[in-house]
């Protein structure tokens, strides 16, 4: 009991810090004239951090955080690439207008006390 009680622990501080890093990672957005259309956007087929727009553009943008900026890069893996492709296409039936726009799927590495890093381009949206 007193193990599951530790690994229920350890994963709510988990979310937590991911809510956190998602936070700074649309401010960091909005400061760059960036505009957020969705956060946390679940559908039956993936999950999308952050759906944002600037000018023509569409990004579909995942959050890593991790401790060390290679770490948070090395972290996306090609199953989670390919549920966030799936889940644009779900985003994008239900959002007639967005279909003139450019799309993207972009990554934002957040690390403890340093700017994060906005990699624009960071996949080709497999499954999309």
């Amino acid at each position: 009991m007193a193990n599951q009680n530790k690994r229920s622990a350890e994963r709510y501080k988990r979310q937590r810090s991911g809510a956190r890093a998602e936070r700074v990672a649309a401010l960091y957005l909005q400061l760059r004239g960036y505009r957020i259309l969705e956060r946390r956007y679940k559908c039956p087929v993936g999950e999308i951090d952050l759906i944002v727009r600037r000018g023509g553009v569409i990004g579909f943008v995942e959050v890593k955080y991790r401790q060390t900026f290679e770490a948070a890069a090395w972290s996306l893996s090609q199953v989670q690439k390919q549920r966030i492709g799936r889940a644009a296409g779900h985003w994008l039936m239900g959002h007639e207008g967005a279909a003139d726009k450019s799309l993207r799927f972009d990554v934002m590495l957040v690390v403890p006390w340093q700017l994060p890093r906005y990699m624009t381009n960071a996949f080709d949206g497999v499954g999309f």
